[in-house]
């Protein structure tokens, strides 16, 4: 994997020889120490993620993520790296449009397991994730099945389809008065639940849609919001058959 290469921006020496020893086994990588090195770094090389430390002197994360997608400098993934943040501040993260976030310490076997994702490429990730584009991927069916009363099956799909029917309407919304930004929280979350249920044309598109959110593509919004909404209609029939539960 030596040919994948990372940039890791901390202004903090410790924190960098810790990321260097972790990521060095596999990948290669370089470094910087604050915000505008990273924007120059990234000017000058090609590397397949960015780690972005939160709180740098100079200019912060933050705001570095925010010129690198104004000037569109990389379409490499950029992971938010911070010690002063729970892991419940993740979909802030996101939602400001980093593509990951790791919390401080760093735990190696996440680190690590969270790049390799974000530097598959995109067709292979999408495998990686559960492989197919059907409507239900019954193996995940299956397997909550194996733990769950058929009952309380139907109980969760049941919520998922009641929460995707209101994100879908707060959707349509914020198109309505153009608030695109924001959409990407709710596409989150929709793409979340449908991979965790296996509905897979969902999660796929979905995954798709938000990152044409995150990146400020909203050329094909609407019309991506009705397709999405199709996807949701074939899986809520799906799971109100009478076939729905007999994999």
């Amino acid at each position: 994997m030596k040919n994948k290469k990372v940039l890791i921006a901390d202004d903090n020496a410790l924190n960098r020889r810790v990321f260097q020893n972790i990521i060095g086994q596999i990948y290669a990588y370089d470094i910087a120490e604050n915000g505008y090195a990273v924007l120059q770094k990234i000017k000058e090389n090609h590397y397949d993620l960015v780690l972005l430390d939160i709180q740098m002197p100079q200019l912060d994360g933050i705001n570095t993520l925010k010129i690198i997608k104004q000037e569109k400098l990389t379409k490499a993934p950029i992971v938010a790296v911070s010690a002063f943040a729970e892991i419940q501040d993740r979909d802030y993260f996101l939602s400001a449009g980093f593509d990951e976030f790791i919390s401080k310490p760093v735990k190696p076997k996440q680190l690590l397991e969270s790049l390799h994702r974000l530097m598959l490429p995109g067709s292979e990730q999408a495998n990686q994730s559960k492989g197919t584009n059907e409507v239900l991927d019954r193996s995940v069916l299956i397997k909550l099945l194996k733990f769950n009363s058929k009952e309380n099956i139907r109980l969760v799909y049941n919520d998922f389809i009641e929460e995707t029917e209101k994100l879908l309407d707060q959707v349509e919304y914020l198109i309505k008065y153009g608030d695109f930004p924001e959409i990407g929280t709710k596409l989150h979350i929709i793409k979340g639940n449908s991979g965790t249920l296996g509905a897979m044309s969902m999660y796929n598109f979905t995954q798709k849609f938000e990152q044409d959110i995150k990146s400020g593509n909203f050329n094909n919004t609407l019309k991506d919001y009705l397709y999405l909404k199709s996807l949701f209609v074939q899986f809520k029939n799906l799971c109100q058959s009478s076939e729905f539960l007999n994999p």
